[in-house]
């Protein structure tokens, strides 16, 4: 009898990366067994305890954004292994909220800062005429605690004030260049989309600015998935957001990325074409205790 072989849990561009390293076999093995298209029931429950998730969406003009939502822990849950529950309010300040519609793919990115625990999913939204929306599964995964900054979450107001800035102005440089933590949203449309979110973070000043309003990001070793940088190399773009954890604020951008491959480290300079600033935009604030 013939027998056919399961596609590559990866797509070119992560495969290109995995190479470079020597890590291509390994990784397609790797993958087969951590990567699965339903959420185990340790990454139902740490979603559903959550005050707020980060998500990563496409706009209708093929733009990615990365943005963060909140809501009582609840307002994510699952109520089988192949669905997460949505319960969030369309958010019309909100550029990523474009790419939210009913058929879309979307990534969610679950994360403790106070524990460092962090889980990945994605899959395509679904908007029923009643109810709340649903993610219907396609990969979920989970992701080491390195290089994220403890923080502890409480409740504020928010008022969600949007300014759509032409470039960067001196507040958005000094969050930017103070940053220890933001959050990067891609994208793949090899075979079906699949839409990426995930963290990055390092010593504050670790994303540097360029005269030219470029940030140059260094790529440190993790998992080797690559998701992020394969799915750059694919398209070259990416949606970037950082958080005023002090003021419940978004600094959301998005534009192009461009990938740097040097030997065996790796660095990626990203060019901003839209910037949105939501002032206290999120009902949370985060006080650093590391």
């Amino acid at each position: 009898m013939d027998t056919v072989a399961a596609p590559s849990p990866w797509h070119e561009g992560e495969r290109t990366l995995q190479r470079t390293l020597g890590a291509e076999q390994r990784m397609d093995e790797i993958g087969r067994k951590v990567i699965r298209r339903y959420m185990p029931d340790q990454h139902r429950d740490f979603f559903a305890q959550l005050p707020f998730a980060v998500m990563g969406a496409v706009d209708p003009q093929g733009m990615p954004w990365a943005t963060l939502r909140a809501g009582q822990p609840g307002f994510l849950h699952s109520p089988d292994p192949e669905t997460l529950t949505l319960a969030l309010p369309r958010v019309p300040q909100d550029p990523a909220d474009a790419g939210m519609e009913d058929g879309d793919a979307i990534g969610l990115l679950g994360i403790e800062l106070h524990t460092r625990r962090r889980n990945r999913v994605n899959g395509t939204l679904h908007r029923p005429a009643q109810g709340p929306a649903h993610l219907s599964v396609a990969e979920s995964f989970g992701n080491c605690p390195q290089y994220i900054t403890l923080r502890q979450v409480s409740a504020a107001p928010a008022a969600d004030e949007r300014q759509e800035l032409p470039a960067l102005d001196d507040a958005a440089h000094a969050l930017i260049a103070g940053a220890a933590t933001f959050f990067v949203a891609t994208y793949s449309d090899e075979g079906e989309r699949r839409v990426d979110v995930s963290h990055r973070g390092g010593a504050p000043g670790f994303v540097q600015l360029s005269p030219d309003g470029s940030v140059l990001v260094p790529d440190y070793e993790g998992n080797r998935f690559f998701s992020t940088l394969g799915n750059m190399l694919l398209n070259g773009k990416a949606g970037l957001v950082f958080v005023d954890f002090g003021q419940g604020s978004l600094l959301q951008l998005s534009g192009e990325a461009q990938v740097l491959v040097d030997g065996d480290q790796r660095s990626w300079r990203f060019q901003p074409r839209r910037i949105v600033r939501r002032a206290q935009a999120l009902p949370l604030r985060w006080n650093s205790t590391s």
